[in-house]
């Protein structure tokens, strides 16, 4: 039984990372989608939300979590919570 081997691998091509998904190929449902960031979504300024997204956006790693961990305590007066969506609905 002969040895199974790869096949030969070009040297001199240009390396590619490995990629699930390529982003040419994604078709999206709602033009909202596109874009994922919490100021994109509209109607955020002043609430409770925003403003933990400005106190956060910044911190990054053991930071973000001491941060976070702060804030979820209680003592952090934020803003106005609402009670709006931003849910985009699938058929």
């Amino acid at each position: 039984m002969a040895p199974l081997s790869a096949p030969a691998k070009d040297k001199n091509a240009p390396k590619t990372p490995f990629c699930r998904v390529r982003p040419e190929e994604v078709v999206y449902v709602d033009d909202r989608l596109k874009d994922n960031r919490y100021t994109v979504k509209g109607g955020t300024s002043g609430d409770f939300g925003y403003k933990a997204h400005v106190d956060l956006i910044v911190k990054h790693g053991k930071g973000f979590t001491k941060e976070k961990n702060k804030k979820k305590r209680g003592s952090y007066g934020g803003g106005r919570i609402t009670m709006e969506s931003h849910s985009i609905k699938f058929a």
